[in-house]
């Protein structure tokens, strides 16, 4: 009996799962709230996996996964939701990871951004970078955020990703939104086009290499808000992995070029949430002039103290945040240690927590 997409589609969005795994040598495996689930079907063959993969994949696609050994592309399942797709080759075989990009917006407040984001998106120039690992909704927020401008303003928007996630309707803002290696060949190319393109918001799927960040810093000094993703942990780790992709004779310029252009940072994580679901903890950096100073002036080993005392700006630190979610009872000690930049004094500080002590008046005000 062949499976076919549609039930697993299907079942995926009535079920809530982020991602299906088909691969040969057992059923489809769903995840959910951070686990994988196998079905209670059939284990797969080779030929099913090669058929779910056709019944999908567009053939420009399925070359580059002859070609390649590997293939990426976006694809909408009716009204109901849209799925980015991997499909790569494994001992031989084809194999496959969906994942779910659901259709309707969430809006900030619902994701939990923190309040002063919005502001923040609202700027008339500079570089918005959004960072996390893999599968932290770094996309889903700044769907968010493209989705508050729409709303908001009369801009020209340009997102320009691999593959492209989320639709973007025209609202009060005109969005275009092209693909990399469908509507333009890479990324910086696609930046560097987009500036004759009349644009006021740029957003770049992901800053992967030297020119697609060098590209991107130029547009946001030409008087764009550019929004970006990079695989860092903390605000601190984002402004240190820039300036180090760089030769070593380029990176004072690079620390000038950034410490004017960059207006914020914003990592985030999903952590397992008490009672099922998912949480998310964002760490924000909010570029002021003091902090301008620490990034062209290479002591960005002062940002982490700096985000501390700068909470009067809407500032946070990701260990602040994980330890006022374990307070609030969302989420257990051992995922918030996990998922901690200092695991040993978070540990620690939750310990005092417990014993009743606490380690500054913030904490004791907050516990009011």
């Amino acid at each position: 009996m062949a499976i076919l997409i549609d039930k697993l589609l299907s079942a995926c969005i009535k079920q809530g799962a982020s991602d299906i795994h088909i691969t040969v040598g057992q059923p489809p495996v769903f995840r959910l709230h951070g686990h994988l689930r196998r079905l209670e079907t059939k284990v797969l063959e080779p030929d099913d996996t090669v058929a779910l993969m056709k019944s999908i994949t567009p053939d420009r696609c399925q070359q580059e996964l002859q070609e390649q050994g590997g293939t990426d592309f976006g694809f909408a399942f009716g009204e109901l939701a849209r799925f980015r797709v991997s499909v790569f080759r494994q001992r031989g075989n084809v194999a496959m990871v969906l994942r779910q990009i659901p259709n309707d917006m969430l809006t900030m407040e619902q994701l939990g951004l923190p309040p002063r984001v919005s502001e923040l998106c609202m700027r008339p120039r500079g570089l918005f970078l959004v960072t996390g690992p893999t599968g932290s909704g770094k996309s889903t927020s700044l769907a968010s955020m493209i989705n508050y401008i729409n709303e908001t303003i009369d801009h020209h928007i340009i997102t320009i990703e691999d593959p492209i996630e989320f639709y973007h309707y025209h609202k009060k803002s005109t969005v275009n939104q092209r693909e990399v290696g469908n509507d333009v060949p890479t990324f910086a190319e696609a930046i560097r086009r987009a500036l004759r393109q009349d644009p006021d918001v740029i957003l770049v799927g992901e800053l992967r290499d030297l020119e697609t960040i060098e590209a991107a810093i130029t547009a946001a000094e030409t008087g764009h808000v550019v929004f970006g993703t990079l695989h860092t942990n903390s605000a601190q780790g984002t402004i240190n992995r820039i300036i180090d992709v760089f030769p070593t004779n380029q990176q004072d310029q690079i620390r000038t070029q950034l410490s004017t252009s960059i207006i914020a940072v914003l990592s985030q994580c999903l952590i397992p949430k008490i009672g099922g679901g998912r949480i998310a903890a964002h760490e924000l950096l909010v570029v002021t002039p003091g902090i301008a100073n620490l990034i062209r002036e290479n002591k960005t080993f002062r940002i982490t103290s700096a985000i501390q005392t700068g909470y009067k700006h809407g500032m946070i630190l990701m260990d602040d945040a994980l330890f006022k979610h374990w307070k609030n009872e969302k989420i257990t000690i051992e995922d918030a240690i996990a998922k901690a930049i200092s695991p040993d004094d978070l540990a620690k500080r939750i310990a005092d927590a417990q014993r009743g002590v606490f380690d500054d008046d913030a904490d004791v005000a907050d516990s009011m």
